[in-house]
């Protein structure tokens, strides 16, 4: 059924951006982090805990370890993007909305058609030899013949361009971040509950006409926002395109 507070929201807004969390994928069949069905709720024969596998300090000391985690639980290759994601490649294709801001590392949007997409955490399709910068894709690092991916030019390790705990995020993506949201008539913030921060805060930056809250547990934000949709996302977005 169709939101119509929402449908009208969005028709009468020519700057639209879409800030995103791990909830948009998981109806493309990818784990979100904090729900009982989460990755930090894994019981898999792990030696550590996943929160202590993705952290820099980890990936520099236990690199194997690391390599084995990251490939088993952060990629998912075969992952299609849902009706979320299209309906918003089709409000940016229709010139309403001008950036999807996201924490997810995984691409969907980009495969949907979105163009304009400022990844927070960075891409399981981005990969760089740590010594000498030779880029690869994912596939380098799917179908290497060791544990750790090892630079076809150097021998160095290739690690992914994704943001670990200890790291800090892209200043120039954080920067773009917060320059369309404050100059966004209409945010609408999707499958995050807003919990982690620096991106969690940049919903402070949106002085525009309405916050829009879709996800389907409450946030710290709720009392904030104009409107608040405790549903499926793709559900949501999807009904409106």
């Amino acid at each position: 059924m169709v939101n119509e507070e929402l449908k009208s929201a969005i028709e009468s807004s020519n700057n639209i951006v879409f800030f995103g969390g791990a909830g948009v994928s998981t109806e493309s069949s990818i784990p979100d982090f904090r729900s009982e069905a989460g990755l930090y709720k894994t019981k898999d024969n792990f030696s550590y805990p996943p929160e202590v596998m993705l952290s820099h300090s980890f990936f520099i000391s236990h690199t194997e370890d690391f390599f084995d985690f990251y490939r088993k639980k952060m990629i998912y290759d075969e992952a299609k993007p849902n009706a979320a994601h299209y309906a918003l490649s089709k409000l940016e294709e229709l010139g309403k909305l001008s950036a999807v801001i996201t924490q997810n590392i995984d691409g969907l949007h980009q495969m949907a058609g979105s163009k304009n997409v400022l990844e927070l955490h960075g891409s399981i399709h981005r990969n760089y030899c740590m010594k000498c910068g030779k880029s690869f894709n994912l596939e380098y690092i799917i179908n290497s013949q060791t544990t750790v991916p090892i630079c076809d030019a150097c021998n160095s390790i290739v690690k992914p361009d994704v943001v670990l705990y200890e790291e800090n995020l892209n200043m120039d993506i954080l920067n773009k971040s917060v320059h369309y949201i404050k100059q966004a008539d209409l945010l609408i913030v999707g499958g995050t509950s807003l919990v982690v921060y620096p991106a969690a805060g940049l919903v402070d930056y949106f002085k525009g006409n309405k916050l829009v809250l879709i996800n389907k547990s409450s946030t710290a934000y709720d009392n904030k926002a104009d409107i608040v949709i405790n549903d499926s996302i793709g559900k949501v977005l999807g009904s409106l395109i």
